[in-house]
């Protein structure tokens, strides 16, 4: 039986086929594959979309499969960013499921999760969510699900919304930046986290204190300063600790949005010690970027809450290797162009990333000693797990057969003209990264070449079912 063979050098003799792995349709081999075991050279087997099998690296090809030889570059699990902001329908402009998608393959992510707001209608109702799956259904060059949204008057649509197959509940503590998607008071806090907690739901929280940010000098001018003062890490220190009282209370599931104040960290680690129900992600833009080097006006750095001062982010990074940081998601707010004046106090606020986080992390990671295979758990296994996706988040037999092939000692500089996001606006602009994607792949097929899409494979994925 002929097979197609694809290799960096050479060709496989006839004498190394035949490895008993019936229906096999595909290896892909690296002499750095990530599995969770460690780094290591192996095979790996793909049929019907699912990995069945991490050979030896030298071992027999299958008859029938084709064999993808990557060389020294990594093969990484598909990661999983489940914090994205598509925007889609209603502020199309702003991205969109097909450029998104189209970005997020090319930055190695095969999987995502789309937030409840900034799209019109928000994801607050079964009605809603079929109109964001209705729009998304024939644009996701990934795997793509949905988040659903808790706002004051809804908790009457959590239940059907899960019941539908959202991910879990998305609410904020202080003004969200659009009217339709508004903050839960206290008293509307404690109703949506009972309500989620009755169905075992997890509830997705933007934690930041209103009062505190009330109490805040208010932003207004180009000055990053002025800006990173409006928005104190006290506002996240107070949510975070209002979460945590409320958590224990009900013994809801809580996972936190976007850490940016270190001063939170050690009372997330005492309230797990303590078995309160609390995970915890940040962002590239957190733990790469840093409040010394923003230039004033440049408002492409803006979100809420801030990038910190470089001690800050030191102090993540160390919660992030003890584990009291689970997961690393873009947290990619995109808008168009002329919402970025030079204004902190006007400009809107929201990173660009989706394309560039794996490099992001991975240049800074690989500073401070991390490996490859802590950025995996960050970036692909742990957001697997906060979702409920089993079959996503490690290359081992029985998961999807979705892939990263990174260069890992190859840099780039960033030029925005060149990433897939709509709009062309990145606080990453103009830096030098480590790691180039060189290929995606899902469900065994491949999506992504060298940054361009060869196909799009993405299905709509429910947490019931995926």
């Amino acid at each position: 039986m002929q097979r197609n063979v694809e290799k960096k050098e050479g060709r496989l003799s006839a004498t190394q086929t035949g490895a008993e792995q019936p229906g096999a349709e595909l290896v892909l081999r690296s002499t750095c594959v990530i599995t969770p075991e460690g780094a290591r050279a192996a095979s790996v087997v793909v049929a019907d979309g699912r990995i069945t099998a991490v050979l030896p690296h030298d071992s027999a090809v299958p008859d029938g499969a084709r064999l993808v030889d990557v060389g020294d570059d990594a093969l990484l699990p598909g990661l999983v960013d489940t914090h994205v902001h598509v925007n889609d329908p209603g502020r199309t402009e702003w991205e969109g499921f097909w450029t998104a998608t189209q970005a997020a393959a090319a930055g190695g992510i095969t999987t995502l999760l789309d937030m409840p707001l900034n799209s019109l209608p928000p994801t607050t109702t079964v009605e809603h969510l079929a109109t964001k799956r209705d729009v998304a259904r024939s644009k996701a060059h990934v795997d793509t699900g949905f988040w659903g949204g808790a706002i004051p008057g809804n908790v009457k649509d959590l239940r059907p919304l899960h019941e539908a197959g959202v991910f879990g509940f998305k609410c904020f503590l202080s003004p969200s930046g659009v009217e339709e998607f508004p903050e839960l008071g206290p008293a509307e806090l404690e109703a949506a986290m009972t309500e989620i907690a009755g169905f075992d739901g997890l509830l997705i929280v933007h934690a930041e204190d209103p009062h505190q940010l009330e109490r805040a000098p208010q932003a207004e001018g180009p000055k990053y300063a002025d800006f990173l003062a409006s928005r104190p890490r006290d506002a996240e220190n107070d949510a975070i600790a209002r979460l945590i009282a409320l958590a224990r209370k009900l013994d809801a599931r809580v996972h936190v949005l976007h850490l940016s104040s270190c001063d939170a960290l050690p009372l997330i680690a005492e309230a797990r010690q303590a078995g309160v129900k609390l995970t915890v992600e940040s962002c590239p833009h957190f733990l790469t970027l840093t409040a010394e080097e923003v230039p004033d006006g440049a408002t492409e750095f803006k979100c809420c809450p801030p990038i910190r001062e470089k001690e800050n982010q030191d102090a993540l990074w160390a919660g992030l290797a003890d584990g009291t940081i689970d997961c690393v998601v873009s947290d990619h707010s995109p808008c168009t162009t002329d919402l970025k004046v030079p204004d902190f106090g006007q400009a809107w606020g929201g990173i660009s990333s989706l394309q560039l986080g794996l490099p992001a992390i991975w240049t800074e990671a690989r500073r401070r000693g991390h490996t490859l295979q802590d950025v995996v758990r960050w970036m692909s296994t742990a957001p697997a797990e906060l979702a409920g996706l089993t079959r996503k988040g490690a290359i081992e037999v029985g998961r999807d057969a979705d892939f990263a092939v990174l260069a890992p000692d190859e840099t780039f500089t960033v030029d925005p003209a060149e990433l897939h996001h709509r709009n062309q606006v990145t606080a990453y602009a103009g830096k030098t990264l480590h790691g180039v994607v060189r290929s995606s792949w899902l469900g065994g097929r491949q999506i992504t070449d060298h940054g361009r899409t060869t196909q799009k494979t993405g299905r709509l994925i429910e947490r019931t079912t995926a």
